[in-house]
């Protein structure tokens, strides 16, 4: 009998292992604690703010509280006179403030850009005052400002002015000296992240500009500030938001005075909560507040174009 020929037949493929879903979900699982605790830690105090700005919640009135619907952002936006101040300073606060920290900033980010002896100790000592505290700065201006021991009497000493000045008490001047006390520790913010923007400007493209004859004036204006564009953009968004909040030094250095002179919304908002202890009204001005930093962020980044192109 002939033997029918044994067909070999090819090795089966290797099955493929089912990719598991374990390792790609690890990274997940590995940050969803901290998530979880981050979302309890800002999702619970701003559903707070909603919920009681809806309230008339005053701790040493407790026989007023209760169910107040938008009585509190009605009295806020057609009885009470000091919103509209406080609002209209804190908008002129982040303005002055903001815009003079973008030019001082940039002009010191350009100065230590530049290759010179010393330019370590330099930057350390521009970048330094960003390290300090807003209470700590406070201080510091406080002392400055002093009637008695602060520049005012030095400049009493030299024939400029007189004895006993203070600047902080005075309607004149207390805005100017709170705008200088809080440039010094604002300014480095914006150099900081506007030299680390510059170091990543190539060489090559102001080379390119000087061999086509282009000036130090067409160089910044056509490559440095093209290149600055989302860097300027988001610092000053970020610093924006900071100025408006800004609670600490005005507190410690004029505490909203004199006469109210330099009352922002958020200081207004803090006397009303731990002075007046109005929680409820306090919650409705801090949603307004939200509401109003949330909607010129996003008409401020849809302007700006920021993440967009340069032309």
């Amino acid at each position: 009998m002939a033997q029918a020929a044994a067909v070999a037949k090819p090795p089966a493929p290797p099955r493929r292992r089912r990719a598991s879903a374990t390792p790609r979900r690890l990274p997940y699982l590995l940050i969803a604690p901290a998530a979880l605790l981050m979302l309890g830690f800002i999702a619970y105090p701003v559903i707070s703010v909603f919920y009681y700005s809806l309230q008339n919640y005053n701790p040493t009135k407790p026989w007023r509280n209760g169910y107040a619907g938008f009585d509190n952002f009605v009295h806020a936006f057609t009885k009470d006179p000091v919103f509209w101040d406080t609002l209209v300073f804190s908008a002129k606060w982040v303005f002055v403030e903001v815009g003079l920290q973008l030019l001082f900033g940039l002009a010191l980010a350009l100065i230590v850009n530049q290759t010179f002896v010393g330019r370590g100790l330099g930057r350390a000592v521009v970048f330094s005052p960003w390290a300090v505290s807003g209470v700590l700065t406070s201080a510091i201006w406080v002392l400055l400002y002093n009637s008695q021991t602060g520049i005012t009497r030095y400049l009493a000493d030299m024939g400029i002015g007189s004895y006993g000045t203070s600047w902080l008490s005075d309607t004149s001047t207390v805005f100017p000296a709170a705008v200088v006390a809080d440039l010094w520790r604002g300014v480095p913010f914006f150099a900081i992240l506007i030299l680390a923007d510059l170091q990543s400007v190539s060489k090559d493209l102001y080379e390119a500009a000087e061999v086509d004859g282009a000036s130090r004036l067409k160089q910044f204006w056509h490559i440095t500030l093209p290149h600055l564009k989302d860097a300027i953009i988001l610092s000053t968004l970020l610093r924006a938001v900071w100025e408006f909040n800004n609670v600490d030094l005005l507190y410690t250095l004029t505490g909203g005075g004199p006469a109210g002179e330099t009352t922002t919304l958020p200081l207004y908002i803090a006397n009303t909560s731990v002075d007046a202890h109005n929680f409820g009204y306090a919650s409705a001005l801090t949603t307004v507040a939200f509401v109003i930093l949330l909607f010129c962020s996003m008409v401020y980044l849809r302007l700006s174009k920021f993440g967009g192109e340069n032309k």
